[in-house]
């Protein structure tokens, strides 16, 4: 039986979509554990294996980030199925951040009550205590996932390009955000100055020192950017000292 060109288009892009993941990956905790090297030398001495293990998942979590990412990205081009517009003034300007605002809250939103339901025993057992075997996190651990935690993280940014007009270049701020901070709330050390950790805004923000707690102590600091449904729930434990 022939295969239909636009099938051809879409596996197309789905590989190189991945490929795009899996370099993007390579390069941000990469880059971000040479800082780490350089920073904190030593922090990771005794990991080798524990790092090779994290890349190996990660690598097999980009190509379930990536295939679907790149489908819709095909059909973006090609078929006009998703909200992504390239007019800025396609829409009022002030949506621009708006938008980001909405996508990473309900990014995060996701995040939060799936990484709650991840830590339910049966839930832990079957695929969360992938991440976890991360003993304790390093830079290369952001996309260490099993593939079943995986899928929940792949579905949520492709659902809301499919519901949620937003500019391409909000969009790529949007991934760049979500790369950055998995990869620096994963390394072990504060990036960020306490100046900015301890201020009203970071009292909000999720930084290492935050989801280092979480790493420590399982049941708490579920969030991904915001503190928000942290600390609505009641499940935020404040700052650990990485």
């Amino acid at each position: 039986m022939e295969i239909s060109p636009a099938i051809w288009g879409a596996s197309g892009a789905a590989l190189i979509m991945t490929a795009i993941v899996g370099v993007r990956y390579l390069l941000a905790s990469g880059g971000f554990a040479l800082a780490t090297r350089m920073v904190r030398p030593g922090l990771y001495a005794g990991q080798d294996q524990q790092i090779r293990s994290e890349i190996g998942w990660s690598l097999l979590s980009a190509a379930i980030y990536g295939a679907p990412a790149g489908v819709l990205a095909w059909g973006w081009q090609q078929r006009g199925w998703t909200r992504v517009y390239s007019d800025a003034h396609e829409y009022p300007l002030w949506w621009l951040p708006v938008s980001l605002f909405v996508y990473l809250f309900l990014h995060d939103t996701w995040f939060y009550w799936t990484h709650r339901l991840m830590h339910r025993p049966a839930w832990f057992r079957v695929a969360h205590a992938v991440h976890h075997a991360s003993r304790p996190p390093t830079a290369w651990a952001a996309m260490s996932f099993h593939p079943i935690e995986a899928m929940t993280g792949a579905v949520v940014i492709p659902a809301l390009v499919l519901l949620i007009p937003v500019h391409f270049a909000v969009l790529g701020l949007v991934l760049t955000t979500m790369t950055v901070m998995g990869v620096t709330n994963h390394m072990g050390w504060e990036l960020f100055p306490q100046s900015l950790i301890k201020s009203r805004l970071g009292n909000w923000l999720i930084t290492a020192s935050h989801h280092q707690r979480h790493h420590e102590s399982y049941l708490c600091n579920f969030g991904l950017y915001f503190r928000f449904w942290d600390l609505l729930c009641g499940t935020d434990r404040g700052l650990s000292s990485p």
